[in-house]
């Protein structure tokens, strides 16, 4: 049985506290992202262009390029961003304060430098008011201290998303990070199909959207937050919600159904606060994962496992 992790493990950090860290970070990996996107095939659900995490921050893991593949990985301890290519080649710059337009020159320019050369289109995605990435000269803060910590609570939460995905014998995600809205997500799905998404995420093509959500899913995950939630939460939705859903009985206390986002939300701080914070966690995605699949008719017996945990 895996070690329960003490609270003090899991970090303190508001939203207040770094938002406008996390609004450049939220750039700078849009422009990673984007380099992903487009050197890799596609893959249902965008599962192509996902980050993964490491023991010291995030990976894109290999991306191909010709008969080359190239990696970008990000260093949250020593605060370092590394290109490395197949052929030995290697490249990358500090992680330091600096505009998201110098960051995606000085990225494109060492993608260049490597024979790399890689064309995105130059703006963010499922974000209002969109500010092209080489004229950003608005997003420009990077406070170490807080980017640390917000990868170590991506940390703790894929530890726990682990043990909870490996009760799951039907189709899965791999636990990973959307650059879309910067969210650590694991998705299962029941294995029918979905009525198409009515689209509308702001700045994403709809099209996109209706093959994400092209099967039926329950999702959780975590972010940093998003008005009217400004602060770190755990999250757990379906598609399409089932009827009954926003009044279902989940745990532990604290959970509740936001119709904003039309998810249940746990706040990280309970969890953090908890004197079983792993435990805490797993009861919020089983018992909406439970909530989702009763409700929507899953055939729980065909697609679940016995946990070892």
């Amino acid at each position: 049985m895996p070690k329960e992790a003490g609270p003090n493990a899991w970090p303190a950090l508001e939203l207040r506290e770094w938002l406008a860290t996390r609004d450049t970070l939220h750039m700078w990996l849009q422009i990673i992202g984007k380099v992903r996107l487009v050197q890799t095939p596609w893959i249902n659900h965008s599962w192509h262009a996902t980050f993964y995490l490491t023991s010291r921050g995030l990976t894109t893991s290999p991306i191909p390029f010709g008969d080359r593949e190239f990696q970008v990985d990000l260093d949250f301890i020593d605060h370092r961003l590394a290109i490395t290519s197949t052929d030995g080649r290697r490249g990358g710059f500090d992680l330091e304060p600096q505009t998201v337009s110098a960051f995606y020159h000085r990225f494109m320019t060492e993608l260049d430098r490597l024979d790399l050369p890689v064309r995105i289109v130059d703006r963010p995605n499922e974000v209002p008011d969109p500010i092209p990435f080489p004229a950003d000269d608005v997003h420009r803060d990077y406070d170490p201290d807080a980017v640390n910590r917000f990868w170590r609570m991506l940390v703790q939460a894929e530890r726990v998303m682990r043990r909870f995905r490996a009760r799951f014998l039907g189709k899965c995600s791999p636990i990973h990070l959307f650059w879309g809205a910067m969210d650590l997500a694991v998705t299962r799905f029941s294995g029918r199909t979905a009525p198409p998404h009515p689209g509308g995420i702001p700045n994403l093509p709809d099209h996109v959207t209706r093959e994400a959500y092209s099967h039926e899913v329950c999702s959780c995950g975590f972010w940093a937050g998003t008005p009217p939630i400004d602060y770190p939460a755990f999250y757990a939705y379906a598609y399409p919600e089932p009827p009954g859903f926003a009044g279902a009985r989940v745990v532990p206390d604290g959970a509740f159904y936001s119709p904003d986002f039309r998810e249940f939300v746990l706040p990280y701080s309970r969890v953090r606060e908890s004197s079983t914070p792993d435990q805490t966690l797993l009861e919020f995605l089983q018992s909406t994962y439970e909530a989702a699949a009763d409700l929507g008719q899953w055939d729980r017996g065909a697609l679940e496992r016995r946990p070892r945990d």
